[in-house]
Formats: C-alpha cells, sequence, structure tokens
C-alpha cells in the first residue's frame, strides 16, 4: 500500500495567499521526511479553495526539494492548456527528476477558467478525449502531427523525448485519468489509463468504478496484467489525533469556512446553476468516509478502503486544519503511526 498527501494549497479565512502556498510546500517537504510515498498537487484558478494555479510548477520545485517522493498533479486542467505545452512540461519533469514525475489530468469543471484561456464550454463538454489522446501521443511518439476538430499541425518532432529517461523504466511519465463519472471511468479503461478517485465518493462508489474500469479495460483488449495491476489512486482527508473525537472537532472547526468560502467563489462559464454542498454536511462526510480518528482507526479504514476498492494507493488531505504546525504534525504522525500498520 503507498500513501501520499494530497496538497490542495487551501486558503482559510483569515489567511493570505503565501501562506497558503508556503503550507502546501512545506506538507511536500515533510511528507518525504515522514517516508510517504508521494504528494498529489491540486491545481484552481480565481478562487481561495485552492491557491495553487499551476499544478506542473509547483511540482517542478517540490521535485528539486525532494529526493525520493513521487510527486504528481492532481490534476492538471486539460481544456485550459495544450496538450502539447503540458505534454512537454510533463516530458521535462520526467527526464530531470529521475521518473519521479506522475501526471495526472481531468476535464475540470464549467468553470470560467474557459473563458478566461480561451477553451470555452465545448472544450469542457466533447473535448477532452481529443486532447487526451493528443498528449499522450506526444509522451509516446518520436513525431506528433495533429488534424483533430480543436488541434490541428504539422509533424514536428517530440523534444525531449521522455521515453530517453536515464532512470526509471523508459515509457515516459505515468498519466492517471481523474474521473467522476462512468463516462470518464471507460475513457480510462479504453486507454489503459489509471483512475484518480475523489473523496467525495465512499468505498461502495469507488468500487463500483474500479470494476467498471476493469470490465472496459478487458472489453478494450488490454492485458490481464494491466488490468490487475493498475495503480489507482484514491483520494480522501487524513487528521490523527489520540482521540478520535478530538481529531473529527478540528476538522469540523475549520474545514467549513474553507469549504464555504472556496466554493462560493466559483462561477460557471456560461451561467448554468450549479448545487452547493452543505459545508457542515460535507465535512461531516468525509470524516465519516476517510482516515480521521486514532493511528489504529485511520489504518484500519485505510485497509477496508483497500480491501473493498482494490485500490492500493492513496492521496490523503492533511491540511485540513488550515495550520501549518498542526499539518505538519499530522502529516509526521500519519508516517510515523499509520504507516507502519498497514504492513
Amino acid at each position: 500500500m503507498r500513501v501520499g498527501a494530497f496538497v490542495l494549497a487551501a486558503q482559510f479565512p483569515g489567511q493570505g495567499q503565501g501562506e497558503a502556498l508556503h503550507r502546501a510546500v512545506r506538507t511536500a517537504e515533510v511528507a518525504e521526511e515522514a517516508g510517504l510515498d508521494a504528494v498529489w498537487l491540486a491545481e484552481h484558478h480565481f478562487v481561495p479553495y485552492g491557491v495553487c494555479p499551476s499544478a506542473v510548477t509547483l511540482a517542478a520545485l517540490l521535485l528539486g526539494r525532494t529526493r525520493r517522493l513521487r510527486v504528481g498533479t492532481a490534476v492538471s486542467v486539460l481544456p485550459n492548456v495544450h496538450p502539447v505545452a503540458l505534454g512537454e512540461q510533463a516530458a521535462l519533469l520526467h527526464l530531470t527528476s529521475g521518473g519521479r514525475f506522475s501526471l495526472g489530468v481531468g476535464r475540470g469543471g464549467p468553470w470560467v477558467d474557459l473563458e478566461v484561456f480561451g477553451g470555452g464550454a465545448q472544450a469542457y463538454e466533447n473535448g477532452f478525449p481529443e486532447a487526451l489522446d493528443l498528449l499522450r501521443r506526444w509522451l509516446t511518439e518520436a513525431r506528433v502531427g495533429a488534424g483533430g476538430e480543436r488541434y490541428g499541425f504539422r509533424e514536428v518532432a517530440v523534444v525531449p523525448r521522455p521515453s530517453e529517461a536515464l532512470d526509471g523504466d523508459g515509457t515516459g511519465p505515468e498519466v492517471i485519468v481523474a474521473c467522476t463519472s462512468p463516462g470518464s471511468v471507460r475513457l480510462a479503461a479504453e486507454r489503459g489509463l489509471p483512475m484518480l478517485l475523489g473523496m467525495h465518493c465512499g468505498d461502495e462508489d469507488k468500487a463500483a468504478m474500479v470494476g467498471l474500469w476493469r470490465r472496459t479495460a478487458r472489453e478494450a483488449g488490454h492485458p490481464p496484467e494491466l488490468v490487475r495491476g493498475a495503480g489507482h489512486v484514491s483520494a480522501g482527508v487524513c487528521q490523527i489525533a489520540d482521540r478520535s473525537a478530538d481529531a473529527r472537532e478540528v476538522l469540523l472547526k475549520s474545514m467549513p469556512g474553507w469549504l464555504k468560502q472556496g466554493l462560493d467563489a466559483h462561477v460557471t462559464v456560461d451561467g448554468r446553476a450549479r448545487a452547493m454542498r452543505d459545508p457542515v454536511a460535507y465535512t461531516e462526510l468525509l470524516c465519516d468516509l476517510h482516515p480521521v480518528g486514532t493511528p489504529k482507526r485511520a489504518a484500519d479504514r485505510l485497509a477496508a478502503t483497500s480491501e473493498r476498492t482494490g485500490i492500493t494507493r492513496f492521496a490523503l488531505l492533511s491540511e485540513g486544519s488550515g495550520d501549518l504546525a498542526a499539518t505538519e504534525e499530522n502529516v509526521r504522525r500519519l508516517g510515523a503511526e499509520v504507516l507502519p500498520r498497514l504492513g
């Protein structure tokens, strides 16, 4: 089982944006010290829900600050960027880090980002498969041209080629797809790409998505070893305390204010209505679903999720207190008191 930290660079009420980013960097540094497997970086635009606008840029910084830790994006929003530009950045990070970079991609949401960056609602609604396939070609082929609905250009050389890494397996960076619907699950499975599953989903939902992925991947002709060994990642929340009630109290005091401030700030690109989660109820749900409590309860929760879903990789939000010192302690306790219980 591989456990990593999920970093949103969340701006809690009363905090500055630099404070949120400093906490994000320290979370990654402490995660390596604590023996965690990876750090996964979220990307958001124009909202305090997360103040990192470029997950690949922050990944570059953290790959330079660490020596062992895997650093991944969770996720880079593909409709907001040209797939070739993202592919070049991913290749650069893969080659210069010795293969420690993972590229998580998703289609994001119907936000005003699409207006600002020029993709438009069409890129969000229908353009993701084309963009994903172009990105994958860039990461695996020597020369690439395109003639799709959105992207068209003459054949050019791929420079640098990610398959030329001196370390790693020579296949380029790992690509993971954020999946929130049966359609996105099938899209990932048809291409044999592992999934990143959100922290709002419980074990039953995640198990169903893994089952759908496996069936679709087999039907697409992928080999049994790929189907069995797909490295899906489950996102969640982690808060460790000597008493489970204390862990829940920390999150219930801090997270609703952040969730309300952050989610309220989202603006849709086309004025469509959007449903808002109740911040307190959502925090309570996250506490129920994920490793929030004593070290033993946290380990048992992770083990149960892995047994029910078949997922063995986790990205756990550890900054839910909103406090730098408390976040560092939380990550250290995850490494020292929870990981050893997982074997």
